[in-house]
């Protein structure tokens, strides 16, 4: 055996054929983005890789206690090219998080910069601590 990739111009049947079934494996398994999680005083911080995915083809929806981030990628290939070989079969992300009941998601931000994104999600604002005031009387 070699340490060469074989790569091989399917025929025009199957071509179709093939192209049927990348398109049903994309939906069925989307990429999952490596994620870090950070926690501070005032919430949590999510950071996604996502390369290739723009602010237009992302999607990040908080409902009740859960968060789901999804992206494609879109590749542009240059004119009269077709790709022969691809090692990622999709260019879908979907990744979902379980989110405490002790933040507010309705007041999440999000920034997408060199292909990570930073998911913001502040502690409810009766949770977080609070300085009282002292009156002199």
């Amino acid at each position: 055996m070699n340490d060469q990739q074989q790569v091989a111009t399917p025929s025009s049947s199957s071509a179709s054929s093939s192209a049927a079934q990348h398109s049903e494996r994309e939906s069925e398994y989307p990429l999952i983005p490596p994620a870090d999680v950070y926690q501070d005083g005032e919430g949590i911080t999510l950071h996604l890789d996502m390369p290739g995915v723009s602010k237009d083809r992302l999607n990040i929806q908080a409902d009740k206690n859960t968060l789901v981030i999804e992206g494609d990628v879109q590749i542009a290939m240059p004119a009269g090219m077709e790709p022969l070989y691809a090692e990622i079969q999709t260019t879908r992300y979907q990744r979902s998080f379980t989110l405490s009941g002790e933040l507010d998601a309705d007041k999440a931000a999000a920034n997408l910069s060199n292909g990570v994104l930073s998911v913001s999600i502040p502690l409810r604002a009766e949770l977080k601590p609070r300085k009282i005031e002292i009156k002199v009387t």
